[in-house]
């Protein structure tokens, strides 16, 4: 049944494309923008717009001779909406199709913004999702329900992106992304990446980018591709910004604001961005684990009920200034400062069960925790201008992180004659980062472009785990668990890509070249033995797409690359971490880097229609592996388990059925084979459906109502883990006040609190069945006012470090 759904579907979307190219279309139109003194911009947006669906417009970037090229345009009314940052965006007048000639040329002036522009308030929307040269853009403030919330909560509800229970973030049904923030990289992953995400504020971003292609001027990790987080950072001339307050109530209450203040004025730019976020939380968590003996019959079983609560605030900043030496030299420095703090509570309880469910003994934990992040970053850059044809760039980025762990649990046997045992442990680690690059971008004739680069990172870490058992009247020190972890990386990395526009067809060809090298030494102690251990490697990764543009509304895009996947520091690290009394966590230091190639095919009907379809192959797979328990022990670490194979088929549609309502939904499929060794050949898959729907509804001037939803059927991330189905309804309402200076929003997230985390683990001899409940139950309500120069648009009728990895996991 679901093999010929599938093939309904696939016929469905092939109908619809066939009967959309099979259109008749006609003429073909030159735009070309040019500032007042007649330099030409590039980069310039241009809006194709039908004048009788102004939702489901085209949009076009100008290339570096300040053209854009429609072709086939299918006869009708259009007008352009031309915009581009520091200067005023206008509406042309609408013209008429055909033209008289088979080929005309259409000319537009941009101003920048000046003092006496005052009198039309710019009031221009961004739909939710576009998507330009392979990318897909996420504007965050197009929908209302993002108000407030933080990061992690946007990307768990944005089309094509997955989130786990254990934070592990997915693209497209893949693992293994790299995150960045403002082109640069995170240089997380894990709990740590989680904790950044999850205390960064909505308020300060203004769109996230999802590259799952990226060419090779990007970094070669992330074999899911690249998620890009960008904060806001206004433009427009003169003193400016914006201000949210916001609060939240689940079963505890939560606190988000954010400013953003931005001065701009001749050749200077300064922007500030400030967040601060207070969130009060809890995770119930409920596991049954199964033990079977060698004839697969269940011999006993334990019981862990959890509850976990979370007190924490973070603080956030990103601040620098941008200097225009001179019309072709620009300069600048960034600073960007986090500190998160979180204090936590526990309290379990692990009973030991016969088969009939009859408690032979009970063990009742609690346990406490305290978690600080400390991160600093300062970026130089410099952009140099050599002529009209050549651009010269340079990055520098020196990063430290600072992250401070405690954790103590009390074990007591609940019997006449119990005992009490406890442990505690500190864990601090700390991560230095050294990275330069410099990149060279070369522009011929005939619409070719060369890029080159180069890049070299230098990173070295330094874990403590120290921990201490309590012997009943003294702490001691546990050295079977203790150890020191210290850990040297150098990557160096060249590329080059060759790039061209023919007519309908564009296409960019690229090679990278890696290599990496790594220390790694363990300090012993009288009980653990010190051990060292190092590795070279290099790889070449190529990418490249291929599109064609068979008008104006249809475009097909061919995009593939190699990626690769380097173990996360702390994977490396041969340490024990207690999750509890039965499960500890180690680090595997024989853990290879996974390597894969990905296909992606995609198909656009203007802004409404895009479908692909998309294949990947991923070698030395990395998944969690949890041998055989010894004494009762379950200790599990992450490992490479043989190969995953994955397709997708997505649809994504975004269109306007009436004036008053605007829906966007994505359906994704996706088939995954996985096949390794584990205790012993292992192999599993699995169909899993993604689906994604918002409604927007207008009411009234400025007023929007939105009703909003997301549900995955089981799935599988891990070689031995399946997910059960999940999902969320949420809805949110928004109007202007304040003379539209202002914005009030409201919005209640999980209205039917149905957005669990429940699933099954197997392991040698054994299995669990595990649910994740969170304070996911949210109302939140915030308020945001703009302040400063308020400018206005020009109508006129007619115009003449950078991307390290994420892998500093905790």
């Amino acid at each position: 049944m679901k093999n010929k759904l599938l093939i309904i579907y696939l016929l469905t979307a092939l109908f619809i494309h066939e009967s959309l190219l099979a259109q008749n279309f006609k003429d073909a139109i030159n735009i070309k923008v040019a500032n007042k003194t007649g330099i030409v911009l590039k980069g310039v947006s241009v809006k194709f717009v039908n004048n009788k669906d102004s939702v489901n417009f085209q949009q076009f970037i100008t290339n570096d001779s300040g053209l854009v090229k429609i072709v086939n345009i299918k006869d009708g009314n259009y007008y352009f909406i031309i915009s581009h940052l520091g200067y005023t965006t206008f509406k042309s007048s609408v013209y008429s199709l055909p033209f008289s000639k088979i080929q005309t040329e259409i000319k537009f002036t941009l101003a920048s913004f000046t003092n006496e522009l005052n009198t039309i308030t710019v009031n221009s929307k961004k739909p939710f999702l576009q998507n330009i040269k392979g990318k897909t853009i996420i504007n965050v403030e197009a929908i209302a329900s993002n108000a407030w919330l933080t990061v992690l909560d946007v990307l768990e509800k944005t089309p094509g992106v997955i989130v786990d229970r254990n934070g592990i973030i997915a693209l497209q049904g893949k693992n293994n992304v790299l995150v960045m923030i403002d082109d640069k990289p995170t240089y997380l992953s894990g709990a740590d990446l989680t904790n950044m995400l999850s205390n960064m504020n909505s308020s300060s971003v203004e769109l996230i980018e999802l590259i799952t292609n990226p060419s090779a001027k990007y970094d070669a990790s992330g074999n899911a591709g690249i998620i890009n987080i960008k904060t806001k950072k206004n433009q427009i001339k003169g003193f400016n910004g914006a201000l949210t307050i916001g609060a939240g109530q689940g079963r505890y209450s939560k606190i988000n604001d954010n400013i953003v203040v931005n001065f701009k004025k001749n050749a200077l730019n300064v922007f500030f961005n400030y967040s601060y976020n207070y969130n009060k939380n809890f995770n119930y968590i409920y596991a049954l684990r199964n033990y079977f003996n060698a004839s697969s019959i269940t011999t006993y079983l334990l019981e862990q009920p959890s509850y976990l609560s979370s007190n924490g605030y973070s603080h956030s900043l990103k601040s620098g200034v941008d200097y225009s030496i001179n019309k072709n030299t620009t300069i600048g420095i960034n600073l960007t400062g986090v500190f998160v703090n979180r204090t936590g509570n526990n309290e379990s309880n692990a009973m030991w069960e016969q088969v009939s469910r009859t408690v032979d003994s009970t063990i009742n934990t609690t346990g406490n925790s305290s978690y600080q992040l400390q991160n600093g970053v300062v970026n130089f850059n410099v952009k140099q201008i050599l002529n009209s044809k050549q651009d010269l760039s340079f990055d520098v980025d020196v990063a430290k992180y600072d992250i401070q762990n405690e954790q103590k649990f009390t074990n007591h046997l609940v019997a006449p004659s119990g005992y009490y045992d406890a442990n505690k442990g500190s864990i601090p680690s700390t991560i230095n980062i050294f990275s330069a690059k410099s990149d060279y971008t070369y522009r011929l004739n005939k619409g070719i472009k060369l890029e080159a680069g180069f890049k070299t990172s230098f990173i070295n870490t330094n874990n403590v785990a120290a921990y201490q058992y309590y012997n009943g009247s003294v702490w001691q020190d546990d050295l079977s668990k203790s150890n020191q972890f210290l850990y040297d990386e150098k990557i160096n990395a060249l590329y080059t890509s060759y790039e061209q526009k023919l007519n309908k067809i564009s296409f960019q060809v690229g090679i990278r070249y890696e290599h990496t090298h790594y220390n790694a030494h363990q300090l012993g102690n009288l009980i653990v033995k010190d051990s060292s251990f190092y590795k070279n490697y290099d790889g070449l990764f190529p990418s490249g797409y291929f599109s064609y543009q068979a008008d104006s509304n249809n475009t097909v895009t061919l995009t593939f690359g190699r990626r690769i996947d380097r173990p996360p520091f702390q994977k490396l690290n041969p340490f024990t971490f207690l999750i509890n009394k039965y499960t500890y966590q180690t680090g595997n230091p024989f853990i290879l880097p996974q390597n894969a190639w990905n296909f992606e095919v995609n198909h656009q009907y203007k802004q409404m229609l895009t479908s692909t379809i998309a294949f990947s192959v991923i070698k030395d797979y990395f998944s969690q592996i949890f041998p055989t328990s010894v004494n009762n022990i379950l200790i599990y670490t992450e490992g490479n388990v043989g190969r995953i194979y994955n397709f997708s088929v997505s649809e994504t549609v975004q269109l306007s059925p009436f004036s008053w309502w605007n829906v966007i939904t994505q359906a994704l499929f996706n088939y995954k084979e996985l096949k390794g060794y584990v205790w012993n050949n292992y192999n599993s898959s699995i169909a899993q459906l993604y689906l994604n729907a918002n409604s927007q509804f207008k009411i009234g001037k400025g007023i929007v109502f939105e009703l909003s939803g997301n549900y995955i059927t089981k799935a599988r991330n891990d070689l031995q883990e399946l997910l059960y189905p999940t999902g969320q309804v949420s809805t949110a309402f928004s109007m202007p006040v304040l003379k539209k200076k202002a914005t009030l929003r409201l919005n209640f997230r999980d209205i039917f609190y149905t957005q669990a985390m429940e699933g099954l683990t197997d392991f040698q001899h054994a299995n669990e069945y595990f649910i994740l409940l969170r304070d996911t139950r949210v109302i939140n309500i915030s308020f945001t006012y703009r302040f400063g120069k308020q400018y206005k648009i020009a109508r006129r009728s007619t115009g003449a470090a950078n991307e390290e990895i994420q892998r500093a996991s905790n």
